[in-house]
């Protein structure tokens, strides 16, 4: 948002990364702008592979401040959750699409 000049080094901020998909279309206008795009910081990310593989194969750095990965073990070390349960919590990331839950 705001001012900007063509050249000008952007870095985007996402609160939000899942499959990347609508924070690569953001770089994509940024640049079709003129925009010299560095990387992307984001609030959050689910740590997807699809995500991981889709940045690279733009070639865009970013980087997270945490991950579901880290909310699952907090919520384990609050007692929020069972160490039980985390590795099914965690197991949902590498499918979620056909993840049956919790039975």
């Amino acid at each position: 948002e705001g001012y900007f000049e063509p050249g000008q080094k952007t870095l985007i901020i996402e609160d939000l990364i899942s499959t990347g998909k609508s924070s690569l279309q953001v770089v994509d206008v940024a640049k079709a702008a003129g925009l010299d795009v560095v990387g992307m910081v984001s609030i959050f990310t689910y740590g997807f592979k699809h995500a991981d593989e889709a940045f690279a194969s733009k070639g865009v750095k970013y980087i997270s401040l945490t991950n579901y990965e880290n909310l699952i073990g907090l919520a384990v070390e609050k007692g929020t959750v069972s160490p039980e349960l985390q590795n099914t919590l965690l197991n949902w990331r590498q499918d979620p699409a056909n993840w049956k839950g919790i039975e």
